[in-house]
């Protein structure tokens, strides 16, 4: 019994306000997101937690490793990212985004990755986790 409570509880989507630039323009601050459970594909949105004490972050998986994922902020200009942080290992990612439920005029289903102009300048992603 205790086992189907803890799978309940860990499979029980989320709510997650966003707050900051780095998502923009797929997301905005003030967006709502339901997040659960799922798989950290190369272009799906998760949450994740960046270390050094910094609160939890909605990043774009950009490439995947054995054991780790590198993310980055759409808006990289406001993104404090894998650039800067490395690899993150894939037991960091709290969810991946579900839907966005508000605000009203911006409900349903998130924008897929950038395009390739908005990523240029996208340093090399390497192959190896330090």
């Amino acid at each position: 019994m205790l086992a189907v409570l803890v799978v309940g509880w860990m499979l029980r989507p989320r709510r997650v306000v966003v707050d900051g630039l780095s998502m923009r323009p797929a997301l905005e601050p003030g967006d709502r997101l339901v997040v659960g459970p799922g798989r950290a594909r190369v272009g799906r949105i998760v949450v994740v937690d960046l270390g050094g004490g910094r609160p939890l972050a909605v990043k774009r998986v950009a490439a995947r490793v054995r054991g780790a994922v590198w993310v980055v902020g759409d808006d990289l200009a406001h993104s404090t990212d894998s650039r800067s942080l490395g690899w993150i290992a894939r037991g960091r990612i709290h969810g991946v985004v579900w839907w966005r439920y508000g605000p009203s005029d911006r409900r349903g289903r998130v924008a897929p990755a950038p395009s390739s102009d908005s990523t240029a300048g996208l340093p090399t992603i390497p192959s190896t986790i330090t």
